[in-house]
């Protein structure tokens, strides 16, 4: 081999080595220790969340000015080939956008945020890429994340869940809860009586625990065991179905 070809084959593994290293790293948005916080105005009850790539922290706040979001955000971010990374937030109507631009050979960046909402706002939330977590809300909660896990507390108002890969869970009163995960487990302890509870996996097991009482029950695996220990009568009002194409599906009395 040549002087020339060697040196060549020397730079492409450096190149190689150093693309290797600087991947391995993983960009933290809780490395930001001087986040940056901004308030939007909200005209109406109703707030969509527009993400692109970003963990979420939503939270229903009870000290709120109303009319008015908070928004913290915390970032980290690097790219060594190609341009400055860049996060922007803005409000177009009743929906907030949050964008984050990292690309390059090079380019290892996170994101998070979390909102603060006034009581009495319906929340919708798309994330392209992140986990989601809420907080409190009493009025209708929809989350939709295509890569991440979510997770929903102390909420009393209908609740859509959706992932496409990721675990879901809920611990909430709520009375009209619908999840779905592409890949992921599913909890959800409901300390109220359901009237409806609809609950898909993907490939994951399903766990769904109950207040005392009779429920109309329907269930499907595809390869797993099924656990229903609650009463049940398909006369019931209070209904849940509980599928999962590979895993176990219980459905038991709250503890």
């Amino acid at each position: 081999m040549t002087r020339s070809a060697t040196a060549r084959v020397v730079l492409a593994v450096g190149a190689v080595v150093l693309i290797a290293g600087v991947s391995a790293c993983g960009a933290s948005a809780g490395d930001d220790k001087d986040p940056e916080q901004r308030s939007f105005a909200l005209r109406g009850k109703t707030l969509t969340v527009d993400s692109d790539d970003s963990a979420l922290e939503i939270v229903a706040a009870d000290d709120n000015e109303a009319g008015r979001i908070e928004v913290t955000r915390w970032f980290e971010g690097t790219v060594a080939l190609g341009k400055d990374p860049k996060v922007t937030w803005s409000m177009e109507g009743d929906t907030l956008k949050l964008r984050m631009k990292c690309s390059g050979v090079v380019a290892d960046c996170a994101a998070k945020h979390r909102i603060e909402v006034p009581r009495g706002v319906s929340v919708k939330v798309e994330d392209g890429d992140g986990s989601v977590r809420a907080e409190g809300f009493e009025d209708a909660l929809s989350i939709r994340t295509g890569d991440g896990s979510v997770h929903v507390t102390d909420s009393s108002g209908p609740l859509e869940l959706r992932t496409g890969d990721g675990s879901v869970r809920a611990e909430v009163t709520s009375r009209d809860v619908t999840t779905e995960t592409g890949d992921g487990s599913v909890h959800l302890q409901l300390g109220a009586v359901p009237d409806r509870v609809e609950s898909r996996s993907g490939d994951g097991s399903v766990t769904i625990a109950v207040p005392e009482g009779t429920y109309k029950v329907t269930t499907q695996t595809g390869d797993g065991g099924v656990d229903v220990s609650v009463p049940r009568a398909d006369s019931s009002s209070h209904v849940i179905d509980a599928r999962t194409g590979d895993g176990k599906v219980t459905v038991r009395t709250a503890n």
